[in-house]
Parts: C-alpha cells; structure tokens; sequence
C-alpha cells in the first residue's frame, strides 16, 4: 500500500543509492531534505526568532547546514553549532557546509542554555548504532532540558531508526522530519514517544525505488487492510462467518474470557 511501507536504515540508505543511480543528484536530495526541516521549523516559530542548528559530521549534519541557510534567508537569527572540525566534513555534507555563509561554532563550546526559541537536532540520523557520548551526549542532555522544542532530522539523536531503541542518550523531540518513508523506529517504541509528530517530505526519490528494494514492513493503518476484511452478504447468515472458541483458565478466573466471548 503506497505510503505505508518502512523502511530500515540499511534500505533507506539503499533508496538514496537508486535514486541516484536513477538520475537524482545526491546534492538536490539534501537540499530538498533541509529546506523540508527548515518549513517544519518555520511553521513553529515567530518571525525572527532564534534558532540553533546541531550538526553531526555525517550527511545528517549536511541536512542540516541545508535548513540552517534556509532559515537565515527566511529572516531567522541562526547559530550553528557542529560536531567535529569542519574541514573534516566529507562529500554532500562538506559542499552544504561551504555554501552557509554563517559562522560555525564547535559543538564542544555552544551555550545551549534555553535562549533559542527552537533547536535542530541534525547531529546524527537513523543508521547509528551506538550510544552517544562526550560532546554530543551532552548537547543532546543540554537541548532536552530547557523544554524548548525540538525538530529532529530523519530520527531523533541518539535512537536506532531501525528498532525504535535508544542504548544511551536521546533527543526528545517535538517534531521529526523524515525522507521519502518512515523507519519502524518512528513506530516502535520508546521511538514513538521520542520523535513527536512525524513529517514524510518527499525529497524527490521516485517510488519506482521500491520494486528493488521489496520492503517486508509496513504501518499498521486502515488502508493496508480494510479491503481484504470480508463484507456480509445480504442473504448471509452467522455460519457463514466461521467458528469461534473461547478457551478459559480455571472457573475462577474467567471473566476476561466471559467478556471476549459476549
């Protein structure tokens, strides 16, 4: 069913491969993923506030120098604040982070003490598979402390896109803006709790990307399976909608089954 199927890290990661493959430059895919983020932001803020944007140094990191400029030239006061040293950005992420003309703060001295009207988590995305520490550890204790709210890009930091599992620490955010189609993290929980209200942007990866990949997880929603449920016929009667046994425990204990069965 289009739109429901999920996607683990290891196929989304095989989406952007074909999308590419199929003719989408890897650079319009991030720059449609950041200026996606940088919309959901915008429709939390009042104009002119401030934000800061979290950088990891991966291509979570390039999404977001992409809203980081995108919020800037909508008229918000931006700081950048990134993980690592930027001359060690590589690929889509170093191009990102040359075309932002603002100044880039390390991670390690950005005061995250709550004056930001909003964050945005884009230090780490849905593939990592270990505990957070050290700088980013405590960002991510420094953001969630305050109450201000959070837009995560593809999943909060900190939490496994493919599980829904967070080993160490992890974003809380309000809003999480994900790529193409959602992971089983966005559902599972604790994830479901951490991400807040997810947006699918589309990016322009075509959905042709699926045939290959053959996805074997999807959202549980009405549209995947109201069709194949069967509808009773005029001239139906009860026997021609199979038989039901309702197993109990002892004659004490059978109230829960005295009530699935009425």
């Amino acid at each position: 069913m289009p739109g429901l199927e999920l996607l683990t890290s290891e196929e989304m990661g095989q989406a952007d491969k074909l999308a590419v493959a199929a003719g989408v430059p890897s650079l319009t895919l991030m720059e449609n993923a950041g200026r996606a983020v940088a919309q959901a932001a915008s429709a939390m803020l009042d104009r002119g506030a401030r934000v800061q944007v979290l950088c990891g140094p991966g291509n979570n990191g390039g999404d977001g120098f992409v809203a980081a400029r995108h919020l800037r030239q909508s008229g918000y006061a931006v700081e950048v604040a990134l993980l690592g040293p930027r001359d060690a950005l590589k690929g889509d992420a170093a191009t990102m982070a040359k075309r932002w003309e603002g100044t880039v703060e390390p991670l390690a001295f950005a005061s995250l003490e709550g004056k930001a009207a909003l964050y945005v988590d884009a230090l780490f995305g849905a593939g990592l598979a270990r505990p957070l520490d050290g700088a980013a550890a405590t960002a991510v204790e420094a953001m969630n402390a305050p109450g201000v709210p959070i837009v995560a890009v593809d999943v909060p930091s900190g939490l496994d896109g493919s599980t829904g599992i967070a080993s160490g620490p992890v974003v809380r955010a309000s809003k999480t803006v994900t790529f193409f189609r959602r992971k089983p993290g966005h559902l599972l929980l604790p994830g479901r709790t951490l991400c807040g209200a997810v947006k699918v942007a589309d990016i322009g990866i075509p959905d042709t990307v699926l045939a290959e990949i053959k996805p074997q997880t999807w959202a549980n929603e009405r549209a995947l399976w109201l069709a194949k449920l069967p509808r009773p016929s005029v001239s139906g009667h009860k026997y021609d909608r199979g038989h039901a046994l309702v197993v109990s425990g002892p004659m004490e204990h059978t109230g829960a089954a005295r009530m699935g069965a009425r």
